[in-house]
C-alpha cells in the first residue's frame, strides 16, 4: 500500500497523487509478487527536495528523485515489517513538481509520464537496484521502461 504527500497542496500537484499511487503500487507489487508492502511517496517543491538532498546526500542542489530504503533485500537481511499490518515497510520517495514539470518538457513527454518514470525509478531503487556502474544502469532501464510500458506509459504518452 502507498501513501502520497503532498506538501505543496495545490491542484496542479493534486492531480499527479494518483499517479504517483498508482505506480509505486504496481510497480513494487510486480517485482515483490505481493501486495504486503509500505511505500510513502513525497511530492514537494524545489526548496524542499535541495534541502533534503543537501542534508542526506551532501549535494547543495535540487534533484528530481530521491529515495530512501528500509531495505536492503540483497543483503539477506529482514525487512522492517509494520506490526500494525504485518506489511515490509520499503521506503520513502521524494520527487520535485518542478522538475517533473521541466524534465517532461525537455524529454518531450507528458508530465504524467515524466511523474510516473520518477516514481518507478524510486521505486526500483528502494528494492535494491542502483545505477552506479554501466551493467546496473542498464537493467534499471530496461526494467523502468517494462514496468512503464505494463501501464501503457511510453515516452510517446
Amino acid at each position: 500500500m502507498t501513501q502520497t504527500v503532498d506538501n505543496i497542496q495545490n491542484n496542479e500537484s493534486k492531480a499527479f497523487l494518483k499517479i504517483l499511487e498508482q505506480v509505486a503500487n504496481f510497480g513494487a507489487k510486480e517485482i515483490l509478487g505481493n501486495d504486503n508492502f509500505e511505500i510513502t511517496v513525497f511530492l514537494t517543491d524545489a526548496d524542499f527536495i535541495r534541502q533534503i538532498n543537501r542534508e542526506h546526500r551532501g549535494i547543495d542542489k535540487e534533484t528530481d528523485v530521491l529515495s530512501f530504503p528500509l531495505w536492503d533485500r540483497q543483503s539477506g537481511e529482514e525487512p522492517f515489517i509494520n506490526p500494525e499490518t504485518n506489511d515490509i515497510m520499503l521506503g520513502d520517495i521524494i520527487i520535485s513538481l518542478p522538475r517533473i514539470k521541466e524534465q517532461a518538457l525537455e524529454y518531450g513527454h507528458s508530465e504524467n509520464r515524466e511523474c510516473a518514470y520518477l516514481c518507478i525509478h524510486g521505486v526500483l531503487h528502494l528494492l535494491g537496484y542502483d545505477h552506479m556502474e554501466e551493467d546496473e544502469k542498464t537493467q534499471m532501464r530496461l526494467k523502468e521502461e517494462e514496468l512503464l510500458s505494463k501501464l501503457n506509459l511510453t515516452r510517446e504518452e
